[in-house]
């Protein structure tokens, strides 16, 4: 959400406790908070965060493709484009609706740590009275997985040769691509943290500064890598010219990634897990991600009568964030790479569990939370869902994490490796404790729903901690408030931060709840007095994207919230 657009609840309390009123929406609709309408078509649809990723995906939609070419092509433009959020240096989940087999696949394209980076060598590179990885220059670096990722996909999905999936991207890049509003902002202040790292100005900030808005950006690098993966596929980027540069750059400058931990990298098929929401299946994936907390506290809220609270009400906000502190406590404890710490994931939602937790809610606030017997508030991603008109449909995110990722840029490549390992915990003995070739604790989560086990949406927003309150903010706005899959998304959304971490922070205070611009006065006093501590936040309410299958008409319904620059677009 850009600055001007995301004030905090101070603007609006100021201007009620003047005897203003508040505003009521003028749409036509009757869907107040709506800030366009959805978009109907019936052959297919692609919603991204930046409208040129959006087209690109229709392009090959028309052009014969499948969903899953639609979503690897607009993925590869947004690593041009938005840089900010996503690139080939980061990591990937995806689920997909398959019509053929009828059923959903999930994929974890998350990296592993160096092999030979050891947690003694980590806990004397960041020093004795560190309690956390540093989040940018060569120790927080982690296997890139989005290319494998992309690969593999697309040699189960896809219908076109991964070359034409790719030129549209490979055109830009050579020619460049002109820079939108909300990724210019971010652009400048993720330059300001980055340019001192080897490599990083001359791609990102080649005249001097950031792209401004309406810039023609190019990069001839990432042109010439994606050329590579185009010819090569998965071994254009692991093996080869790309991974030795990459290995080579790392190692001047004080890294630990290998061509051996490149080479080595596989993603893996998952099982996407799920729960009942009033008779929608609401769908995330397992471990090392976050998504199952969304469905962790989708199983508290089922407990109590929701849609009679109605939208925005003291009793509502109050009930969710106790519901997101609990599901936390447990996202601290549990979630980490299954193949060194299984999470007890059916026992965490089951229905029983969720009745216990669900009865630790008191009129007060929380201040601190257990997890039960069974820094990561930052982060900028991509999230894009397109749809065909076979009827596969696909949930897509990807992320460097903290927006631009490390720094670190390989010279000539065109894009910058992640900082996904900040998110490992430097304590040993824990679940998501910093290991060799492990995966970190991740924060990217696509969803979906179904309904009667038929496709209904694929949806997702993305922001970091931000992403599984968003997810169960989403199904409630649909499911208990009645909204649709615009307004959903609009409306405004509440963000609960200083939770325990995966990363050893605890929770002693309650944290901090912060509201956006159209929550009522009233219920902001009443949260005051529950002990709830109220904070002015700016960009940190994520950004959505949806596509619904409407199934009685056989169309597809999109949106694109307003605080991206993106677009829902069909044909």
């Amino acid at each position: 959400m850009t600055p001007l657009r995301s004030f905090a609840f101070f603007c609006l309390a100021a201007s009620t406790a003047a005897g203003m009123t508040l505003p009521t929406g003028d749409r036509v609709t009757g869907k107040p908070f709506a800030t366009r309408s959805e978009v109907y078509a019936q052959n297919g649809m692609a919603a991204t965060s930046q409208p040129l990723a959006t087209q690109v995906a229709l392009d090959v939609l028309k052009d014969g493709g499948s969903a899953m070419d639609a979503a690897i092509a607009a993925n590869a433009l947004l690593g041009l484009v938005e840089p900010t959020g996503c690139g080939i240096g980061g990591d990937l989940f995806a689920i997909v609706w398959d019509p053929e087999t009828e059923k959903l696949h999930g994929y974890n394209g998350s990296g592993r740590s160096p092999m030979s980076l050891s947690m003694e060598k980590l806990q004397e590179a960041v020093g004795p009275d560190a309690t956390i990885i540093p989040p940018y220059g060569p120790l927080p670096v982690s296997v890139p997985g989005a290319v494998d990722g992309w690969t593999a996909l697309h040699d189960r999905f896809g219908k076109m040769p991964l070359a034409e999936v790719l030129a549209p991207a490979i055109g830009y890049a050579k020619d460049g691509a002109p820079i939108s509003e909300l990724i210019a902002y971010y652009w400048d202040l993720g330059s300001r943290t980055r340019r001192a790292y080897p490599g990083f100005a001359e791609t990102f900030t080649p005249s001097g500064r950031a792209p401004k808005v309406g810039d023609i950006f190019k990069n001839p690098g990432l042109a010439s890598t994606y050329e590579r993966i185009a010819e090569h596929g998965r071994d254009g980027f692991y093996e080869g010219e790309v991974a030795q540069t990459i290995a080579d750059y790392m190692a001047a400058n004080g890294g630990f990634l290998t061509v051996e931990d490149l080479s080595a990298h596989r993603g893996e098929w998952v099982d996407p897990v799920s729960v009942n929401y009033r008779g929608y299946d609401v769908w995330e994936l397992p471990p090392n991600g976050q998504g199952i907390a969304a469905l962790q506290m989708l199983q508290v809220l089922e407990r109590h009568d929701v849609a009679r609270m109605r939208f925005g009400s003291e009793e509502y906000i109050h009930l969710f964030t106790e519901a997101k502190k609990l599901a936390f406590a447990d996202r601290a404890r549990f979630y980490a790479d299954p193949d060194f710490a299984a999470a007890p994931v059916e026992h965490l939602l089951s229905d029983e569990y969720a009745v216990e937790r669900s009865a630790l809610i008191q009129e007060r606030a929380m201040r601190s939370v257990d997890a039960g017997n069974a820094a990561l508030e930052e982060g900028d991603t991509i999230y894009l869902c397109t749809a065909d008109k076979n009827g596969m449909m696909v949930s897509l995110i990807q992320s460097n994490y903290r927006g631009m990722g490390s720094g670190m840029t390989p010279p000539g490549l065109g894009f910058c490796l992640q900082d996904r390992g900040q998110l490992f915990d430097l304590t040993p003995g824990r679940a998501n404790s910093y290991e060799p070739g492990k995966r970190p604790f991740h924060t990217i989560i696509p969803a979906f729903i179904t309904k009667d086990g038929k496709p209904h949406m694929a949806f997702g927003l993305m922001g970091g901690a931000t992403q599984p309150q968003g997810h169960a903010q989403i199904v409630v706005n649909i499911v208990d408030f009645g909204m649709n899959v615009q307004e959903a998304g609009d409306a405004p959304r509440m963000v609960h931060t200083g939770s325990s971490q995966p990363t050893g922070e605890v929770m002693t205070t309650g944290g901090f709840l912060h509201l956006e611009t159209g929550f009522d006065w009233d219920a902001l006093r009443g949260l005051g007095r529950r002990g709830h501590k109220l904070s002015q936040a700016t960009g940190i309410f994520g950004g959505y994207q949806a596509i619904r299958w409407d199934a009685e008409r056989k169309v597809y319904v999109g949106a694109s919230e307003s605080r991206k620059d993106g677009q829902a677009a069909g044909y």
